[in-house]
Formats: C-alpha cells, sequence, structure tokens
C-alpha cells in the first residue's frame, strides 16, 4: 500500500518539519502546485525524490498545494480552479512526496500583510500585457513559500517557461537557498502538453488544440533543417495554429535567456525560443520549445 502523505496546513507546520528534516541528514525536495494534479506534476515529484535521495540519507519531499488568489486577474477561473486534495494527496503520495502543505488563503495572505514582489523586466513580456499582475503574484507567493520551506531543490515545469525564468530570477537575484530546476514539458500521448485546464477542453477542442504542438514540432524541424528567419518560424506557427485557436494571445520567438522577442527581420542563433499562447473555446494554453535545446513535440 502507498504511504499517504502526511497533510501540512500551517506556516509552523511546514517549516518545522523541513528544519526536522535537515537535521536529522534529509535533503528537502519541494514542488510547488496549485493542485489538480496530473502526471506532469507527479513527473516533478519523482524528480525531487531523485535528487534528494542521491546522498547517504534519504530525502524529503513536500508538495505544496494552493492556488494562489494573487496571481488571477479579474474574470479568470479562480474560484472554479478545479480542487481535490484527498485525491491529490493520494496522487502525491504514489509519486514518493512525504507531506503536502495545503494551506488555507489566510495562512499564506494573513490580515494586514501588503508587501508583494515585483518581478521585474523577465514578467513584462509574453504573458505579462495578458495577465496583469500575475507574475506579480507568483513571486510572491514563491517566495513566501521557499521562505517556508527553507534549503531546498524547487522542480518546475518547462510548459511555464517564463514563470520557470521569473523563479530562477527572484532566487538568484533575493539570494535565496533554493536550487531551481526544470523539467521538459510532460505531455499527453497524443502530444498535448499537460495542464490542469485541459479538463476545460470539449472532445472537438482537445483535437483543435493539437495545432499548437504540431505547429512547434514543424518549427523544430524546420530549425533542423536550417531555417533561421525570425519572420519565418514566427509566421510557421502562427499559420498553422490560427485556424484551430479561437484566438492567439501571442506566438513569439524570443532569446530563451532574457526572452526579449527578436526582431523579425533578424536570424536566430543556435538556441532560440518558440512560445505561444492561445484559447481554444475559453481555455487558455500555453506552450513552448527551445529550438536547438528541447526535443520537439512528438504528435499522435
Amino acid at each position: 500500500m502507498v504511504p499517504k502523505p502526511e497533510v501540512l496546513r500551517t506556516r509552523d507546520a511546514l517549516r518545522s518539519a523541513a528544519d526536522a528534516a535537515r537535521a536529522r541528514g534529509a535533503r528537502v525536495g519541494f514542488v510547488p502546485t496549485m493542485g489538480a494534479l496530473h502526471e506532469g506534476h507527479l513527473a516533478l515529484a519523482r524528480e525531487a525524490r531523485r535528487r534528494v535521495d542521491e546522498g547517504a540519507a534519504r530525502g524529503w519531499v513536500v508538495a505544496s498545494i494552493f492556488v494562489n488568489p494573487t496571481q488571477f486577474g479579474p474574470g479568470e477561473d479562480f474560484a472554479r480552479y478545479p480542487r481535490d486534495l484527498e485525491g491529490d494527496a493520494a496522487k502525491c503520495g504514489s509519486a514518493g512526496v512525504d507531506a503536502v502543505f495545503a494551506p488555507p488563503v489566510e495562512e499564506m495572505y494573513p490580515p494586514g500583510e501588503q508587501t508583494r514582489v515585483h518581478p521585474g523586466a523577465l514578467a513584462s513580456g509574453l504573458c505579462g500585457p495578458h495577465r496583469p499582475g500575475h507574475f506579480e503574484g507568483v513571486a510572491t507567493v514563491v517566495t513566501k513559500l521557499f521562505a517556508l520551506v527553507g534549503p531546498s531543490c524547487a522542480v518546475f515545469g518547462r510548459k511555464d517557461y517564463q514563470q520557470l525564468q521569473v523563479i530562477r530570477a527572484l532566487a538568484r537575484d533575493l539570494f535565496l537557498p533554493v536550487e531551481v530546476v526544470g523539467l521538459p514539458t510532460v505531455r499527453e500521448p497524443s502530444g498535448l502538453a499537460m495542464s490542469s485546464r485541459n479538463a476545460y477542453l470539449s472532445p472537438d477542442e482537445r483535437a483543435r488544440a493539437l495545432a499548437i504542438p504540431r505547429a512547434l514540432a514543424e518549427a523544430a524541424a524546420r530549425f533542423a533543417a536550417g531555417e533561421r528567419d525570425v519572420g519565418a518560424l514566427a509566421a510557421l506557427v502562427r499559420g498553422r495554429i490560427e485556424s484551430a485557436a479561437s484566438s492567439i494571445d501571442y506566438v513569439s520567438v524570443a532569446d530563451p535567456d532574457t526572452l526579449a522577442p527578436l526582431a523579425p527581420g533578424g536570424a536566430v542563433g543556435a538556441r532560440v525560443l518558440v512560445a505561444v499562447a492561445a484559447r481554444v473555446g475559453a481555455t487558455r494554453l500555453l506552450d513552448n520549445s527551445v529550438l536547438g535545446e528541447d526535443a520537439p513535440p512528438i504528435v499522435g
């Protein structure tokens, strides 16, 4: 029988458990999530487990499950975001997680709190203009979580590539004792990037959404064949998804480190980020590939 992880509900309980793990010589692994867990999240947990167990002592892995209100804007899906703590805790146990931190909102945002973390230029492009305040909410809650967990290895998915870059910069710039690890995007057998919001898609919308990974796979093939023109890569991806998407927030060809968009008339280097945000029906989907670095999506 798979052991069920301990569920921690308060800041003090999380901090005490992490401190106790380090006191007995364990490395601490951390996986921040908003719940509604799928195989992509569990891959993050297994990677955290693998990394913290590399030493002589068995490590300790904690996953947070917290739907963070400050990263949702007006009209977004905070109220209806899927929540299933019991099911998520069971899934965490199957992936080797020792504890789940599932605080009420008032634990993370107690009365009178007012401090926010401003993430800087990395948050200004891509999703930034389409979700004002989103990355400030992400940076704030992740900073709070890192402060509670303490020295650790934290694992994030590369599907949310901009978020990963913001968090890497946050840990570096604020001297936080956390190793930030990015894991390649986990995909459904069809090639669709795994996301909790995929549950919103109807069968027809799910089929249409496959245009996104197909476009990225074609861009990867063209890049491998020698295409280096920024405008050509962007036009290829946009052209492949326009008929399937209900709307497109952006198709960006950008520097993979700074996220700065590259000029349409220019040429890309040895590696380049191609990032997409589009709606299929009412569901906003993200996907990306770092050409020259990532394996291309395999679409069934």
